[in-house]
C-alpha cells in the first residue's frame, strides 16, 4: 500500500483522492476550506465541489498542510494554477525528502508565463525533475469519481517516474499512458481550456458542428505551435493530452469553461461571471497567459488572442467571431 497525499479538495482532487482510495492506497486530502475537510472526514462527501458523490470512508482529509503530507510516498498537487506557487511554497518545510510529487494542475501561470514544471522547479527546488510528473488527458471529475472509463497520461522526464506513478494508479475503468514529454503534456492541458470558451461561444451562438469542428482542429494548431516552440514533441498533441482532452472539454456539457463561453455568447461579463464560482475555469487565466506567452515567443495564435480580448479587453464577439 502506497501512502498519497492529495493537496486541494476541489472537485479534481476529489475525484482523484477517490480514485486511489479504492484502489486500497492510504489516501490523505488537504482543504483549505476547514468545512470541506470536516465534510469528507466525517461525512464523506463534498457537497461544494463535488455534489451527490459517496466518498470512500478512508480517505481523511485536514487542513494541515504538514498533516497532510507526513510519510507521504507521493505528493499528488490539484490547486488552481494560479495558486500552486504558494501552495508549493508552503511545502518546502514539510515535504518528505524522497516523494514522487505529481501535478495534476492544467494552466500557465499569469503573471511569470510560465508552466507549472517551471513554477515548481522555483517553489520546490529540492524536488529534482526527474522525481516530477504531469498528470493530464479528457477526464471530468465527476465521471473518475462515479468510476467511469477513463484515459489519462503521466508524463515525466526519462520516463523513470511517470512509469512507476502508472503502476500504482492504473485501474482497469481508469487507463493510464506514460509519456515522456512533460513539456508537451503541460501545454495540452493548459491551453485546451482556452479553445473551449470558444467553442462555447460557437455552440451558444447556434454557428453548427462545422465551426465548432474548425475551431477544435485550429485551436490543436495553436497548441501544438505554442508547445513545440516550448520543446514538445508534436505528436503528444495527438494523444490524451492534446486531441483528446481538447474534444472533451470543447464538447462536453460537464466543462466548465466551454459553460464560460456559452455564458459569454449570451451576454454575460466573464469577470463577473468567474467571480460567481467557487470552481475555477482555469481558461479565464490561462487565455491572458497563453497570449502573452505567444506574443513573447512569437507564436500565431488567433483563437487564443480572440479569447483574450474578449475576456480581458471587452473586444465585442461580433469583431472576435
Amino acid at each position: 500500500m502506497t501512502t498519497f497525499a492529495v493537496i486541494g479538495a476541489g472537485a479534481w482532487g476529489t475525484a482523484l483522492a477517490s480514485h486511489l482510495a479504492r484502489l486500497g492506497h492510504a489516501t490523505r486530502l488537504w482543504a483549505l476550506e476547514r468545512e470541506v475537510a470536516d465534510e469528507i472526514t466525517r461525512r464523506h462527501v463534498n457537497s461544494i465541489y463535488l455534489a451527490d458523490i459517496a466518498l470512500p470512508e478512508t480517505i481523511h482529509a485536514a487542513t494541515d498542510l504538514a498533516e497532510v503530507v507526513a510519510g507521504a510516498d507521493v505528493v499528488l498537487l490539484v490547486p488552481p494554477s494560479q495558486h500552486l506557487r504558494k501552495v508549493a511554497t508552503s511545502l518546502v518545510r514539510c515535504i518528505p525528502a524522497d516523494a514522487t510529487v505529481v501535478v495534476a494542475t492544467k494552466g500557465i501561470e499569469e503573471d511569470s508565463l510560465k508552466l507549472m514544471s517551471e513554477v515548481l522547479a522555483e517553489a520546490l527546488p529540492q524536488i529534482a525533475a526527474e522525481r516530477l510528473a504531469f498528470l493530464s488527458g479528457p477526464s471530468f471529475a465527476l465521471e473518475v469519481a462515479r468510476g467511469k472509463p477513463t484515459d489519462v497520461v503521466i508524463a515525466s522526464r526519462g520516463l523513470t517516474t511517470a512509469r512507476r506513478v502508472q503502476a500504482l494508479i492504473h485501474a482497469p475503468m481508469f487507463r493510464v499512458y506514460a509519456s515522456g514529454d512533460p513539456i508537451g503534456v503541460q501545454v495540452g492541458g493548459a491551453v485546451k481550456n482556452v479553445i473551449a470558451i470558444a467553442t462555447g461561444v460557437c455552440d451558444a451562438l447556434d454557428f453548427g458542428t462545422n465551426a465548432r469542428a474548425a475551431a477544435i482542429t485550429r485551436g490543436l494548431a495553436e497548441m501544438t505551435r505554442l508547445g513545440v516552440r516550448l520543446g514538445a514533441n508534436p505528436l503528444t498533441f495527438l494523444g490524451m493530452a492534446g486531441v483528446g482532452d481538447l474534444i472533451l472539454t470543447c464538447t462536453g456539457e460537464l466543462s466548465r469553461n466551454r459553460t464560460l463561453g456559452k455564458q459569454i455568447a449570451a451576454g454575460v461579463d466573464p469577470q463577473q461571471y468567474v467571480a460567481s464560482k467557487r470552481s475555477v475555469a482555469e481558461g479565464y487565466y490561462t487565455a491572458a497567459a497563453a497570449y502573452d506567452l505567444s506574443r513573447k515567443i512569437g507564436v500565431e495564435m488567433p483563437i487564443t488572442e480572440n479569447v483574450y480580448h474578449v475576456l480581458h479587453r471587452g473586444r465585442p464577439l461580433a469583431e472576435a467571431v
